[in-house]
């Protein structure tokens, strides 16, 4: 990725007078030395593995922790009634927590941009093309948004737990998944900036605590949050509500925060929930695993 900015990228598509999708597959073709088909063809067999990671997952299946697995149908179950929030949401945590669960059990997923937060974008997609039968194609379109939203901020920032928290996890997945929903509900080049902005702004400050070192918990249910954001900030993005501070200037907050943040906090589980009561009785239990 040639880009150091979202503002770059804007500029190069509006100067360009091409759609931001174009400008961003142009660039990864630039940048890979590969041809247009090439990267189509990279990312649809990204979005059809997203599509098997959510259509394989395994309502029985725990994983070898015992911690994970279940919830998701518990979600489909709920949703069958009158929820809160209104089917869509309640679909959103269901896919989103179903491959989050797939990667707990060692089921094939697409890391976007992580594995910890792989549930984020298909946890946004898939339910957004089921209600708005949407083309498998624009959807293609849209990942070519997130990836590009994706590639900025771990060159300005970070998409590593280790490094940033979990901010630099969910955080970032959500701000992809809120820019790709924002573009496949026609929103403008500005409004999907935006959008990845205000759901990255949610996510400041979030730590990176798993407990007995899994991506287990809190992973997968933060991963329902991370999708349940990029939705929210998305449509407030679409309303013509603007992030205060600039999309760049959000990501160089989300970079020095977590430089900030202490050790601690980013994936050691050495802090917060992993040294609760019940997480060291858990971290002690697994040693016995």
């Amino acid at each position: 990725m040639s880009f150091k900015s979202l503002s770059d990228m804007l500029n190069k598509s509006n100067d360009s007078g091409t759609d931001l999708f174009e400008t961003i597959l142009s660039d990864d073709m630039s940048d890979r030395d590969v041809t247009r088909e090439s990267s189509l063809k990279e990312m649809r067999y990204m979005w059809d593995s997203m599509k098997k990671s959510y259509e394989n997952h395994d309502d029985e299946l725990k994983s070898a922790s015992g911690l994970v697995g279940g919830d998701a149908a518990k979600l489909k179950k709920y949703n069958e009634g009158e929820s809160i929030c209104g089917s869509f949401i309640v679909d959103v945590m269901t896919a989103a927590i179903s491959v989050a669960e797939s990667n707990a059990c060692m089921k094939c997923i697409v890391a976007a941009p992580t594995a910890g937060s792989c549930g984020v974008m298909p946890g946004v997609l898939i339910p957004y093309k089921k209600r708005f039968n949407e083309d498998d194609e624009n959807i293609i379109k849209a990942m070519y948004i997130a990836a590009g939203i994706g590639a900025v901020i771990a060159q300005r920032a970070s998409i590593s737990g280790a490094q940033g928290g979990c901010q630099a996890e969910i955080g970032s997945a959500s701000a992809m998944a809120a820019a790709a929903v924002a573009y496949l509900k026609g929103g403008s080049s500005e409004q999907v900036l935006n959008a990845s902005a205000l759901a990255l702004k949610n996510m400041l400050g979030l730590i990176c605590d798993p407990v007995a070192g899994l991506v287990e918990v809190p992973c997968v249910k933060r991963n329902a949050a991370g999708a349940v954001n990029a939705v929210m900030a998305a449509d407030m993005s679409l309303a013509g509500i603007k992030s205060v501070i600039p999309p760049d200037e959000v990501i160089d907050a989300m970079g020095e925060t977590g430089s900030l943040m202490a050790v601690s906090l980013r994936e050691t589980s050495k802090a917060g929930l992993a040294t609760t009561e019940t997480g060291c009785r858990i971290a002690k239990c697994r040693k016995h695993f």
